[in-house]
């Protein structure tokens, strides 16, 4: 799905928000609900903002900002939401470098994969 998609997807289901999800070193969701109209398709190059100092084992106080890409391929309705909510699982970057999160088991996964 390209982010074009996710958008007609989001807009044939209704969804008005968007859950934004990534995993800890621990394997604990942690995610971040956004109204979809805050996004547009320069979400999926820019990411979404946030402090990393505030997933246990990542971060620093000192050089917490970090980014979370979502991938578009893994939008899904999410069910569990009162309102139809877009679930989107994100890749994390180090918004200094542009390269991805060594902590984060996502990339973690992709490097073993390969």
């Amino acid at each position: 799905m390209t982010p074009k998609e996710f958008f007609e997807f989001a807009k044939a289901n209704g969804a008005k928000m968007v859950d934004l999800k990534f995993t800890d070193l621990l394997g604990t969701w942690q995610h971040c609900t956004f109204p979809i109209d805050l996004w547009d398709e320069d979400t999926f190059k820019e990411g979404v903002g946030f402090d990393g100092s505030s997933i246990r084992g990542w971060q620093g106080i000192r050089v917490s900002d970090m980014l979370a890409i979502p991938d578009p391929s893994t939008a899904v309705l999410d069910p569990f939401f009162a309102k139809p909510t877009v679930s989107i699982i994100a890749d994390i970057v180090d918004p200094v470098t542009g390269e991805n999160y060594s902590r984060d088991p996502r990339h973690v996964a992709k490097k073993a994969a390969a």
